[in-house]
């Protein structure tokens, strides 16, 4: 059926998988203040997120093959998880809460300048001059984010928005570690364990109430299948049909979408400053995916 589809009706397909993927990426944030204002701790919702995504990707594994590894490697991906999934996961819940969820999504959006870095340090990847621009964009933009005290209409939150930087560098982390190993294991391996190792650090935080409303569990349902698993579903879908240019390009409307959802639920606004800073790291971002190589 595949072989029968013109190239146009095959990138059409590629775009709205990508597009899909961006939108259930972008209620990561009403979901999580959904959680959060229910009674939920940052952590907990965190926890809940890696341990229902992570269960799709073990049944994945699980069905159709990559579950059996051996033991050094399956104890190396779920340490890295340790460390990097359960600070990722909960960096980013604690920046929803204390500075909103349109700041935390933007300063998320500061990975892939991270990404670059990485890439020049551990892989010597050259800093073109696309890439230096992009990244002056991207630190000047979070510093605006950053003094403009976020989307809340409260006062400016420190930790709020140390987080949303953590959370930024942590994703960011995860590329490495993607590269190193892509050749040996599909993605969906690599992330049932490191999501089992986030599981575990997280799992200390989590009163484990079976009290919670049906509303709790539905956003819980929701932020862990369809805005982690179903989403990476898509994504991987729309590479095998379009270039991860046109993917990455595409999928840049996530922090537009995400900001546009809290604005809309939850009255979140960011002022001149915070909207100039906003532009500016999704226009640095925007800059990295035209970057060929």
């Amino acid at each position: 059926q595949e072989a029968a589809m013109s190239p146009r009706s095959t990138e059409t397909t590629g775009y709205l998988y990508v597009f899909a993927a961006a939108l259930l990426w972008s209620m990561i944030g009403p979901f999580s203040k959904n959680c959060i204002e229910a009674g939920l701790s940052p952590l907990e919702v965190a926890f809940w997120r890696a341990a229902l995504g992570g269960a799709c990707f073990f049944f994945q594994i699980a069905r159709w093959g990559g579950l059996r590894l051996p033991l050094r490697h399956a104890l190396l991906f779920g340490v890295f998880g340790l460390f990097t999934i359960s600070v990722f996961y909960s960096s980013l819940q604690i920046a929803i809460e204390l500075s909103g969820a349109a700041t935390a999504m933007v300063l998320l959006y500061t990975a892939p300048a991270w990404v670059a870095v990485f890439a020049r340090v551990l892989f010597h990847e050259s800093l073109s001059g696309r890439k230096l621009l992009a990244l002056l964009l991207a630190m000047g933009g979070t510093a605006l984010v950053c003094f403009s005290g976020g989307s809340l209409a409260a006062a400016p939150s420190a930790l709020g928005i140390a987080a949303g930087l953590i959370s930024g560098l942590t994703y960011a982390a995860h590329f490495p570690i993607y590269l190193w190993w892509k050749s040996r294991y599909s993605t969906a391996t690599l992330y049932a364990y490191m999501l089992l190792g986030g599981v575990l650090a997280l799992a200390p935080f989590v009163d484990f109430a079976p009290t919670r409303s049906a509303w709790v569990w539905a956003n819980l349902l929701a932020l862990g299948v369809l805005s982690s698993y179903v989403a990476y579903l898509a994504s991987c879908r729309s590479l095998q049909l379009i270039s991860p240019v046109k993917a990455a390009v595409i999928g840049n409307i996530e922090p537009v979408l995400g900001t546009f959802w809290v604005w809309l639920l939850w009255h979140e606004n960011f002022s001149p400053i915070g909207w100039t800073g906003s532009a500016l790291v999704i226009s640095a971002v925007f800059l990295l995916t035209l970057e060929r190589k």
